[in-house]
């Protein structure tokens, strides 16, 4: 998951967390198996493959989006800004339908796929703060 640097805390957490919505349901797999402790309650299963939360500047967002996006290995979950500047689903939906691919800016943007893969487009980027 890599997050917008400049947005609050709170935007943040938002945007990674409906970021992490559609990666779960659009993938597969990826949640471990349910724990249950010592006294029976069960825990429901977490990403498998860990979580990081790191952060990047508007412009390398989008670069890292792109090349996610182009490649055949990777899935990618975004939120645009517009996300963030709606409260209704459907204005979210006409916004992004008048807006161009790469007119686009990014609250945050999620990655899954092969380990090699997913550290090329990311790079050396920082965690989250």
């Amino acid at each position: 998951m890599v997050v917008d640097a400049d947005l609050p805390p709170g935007r943040a957490a938002n945007a990674a967390i409906c970021a992490a919505a559609p990666t779960v349901a659009s993938t597969p797999g990826l949640l471990g198996t349910d724990a249950t402790d010592a006294e029976g309650t069960m825990h429901p299963g977490l990403p498998w493959a860990g979580c990081s939360v790191l952060v990047a500047d508007s412009a390398t967002l989008r670069a890292i989006r792109a090349e996610a996006a182009s490649r055949t290995d990777t899935f990618v979950a975004d939120v645009p800004a517009a996300a963030q500047s709606t409260r209704v689903y459907g204005d979210l939906v006409a916004a992004v339908g008048k807006t161009r691919t790469a007119d686009f800016d990014y609250c945050a943007v999620s990655i899954v796929g092969p380990r090699k893969a997913v550290d090329k487009i990311v790079g050396k980027l920082p965690l989250m703060p």
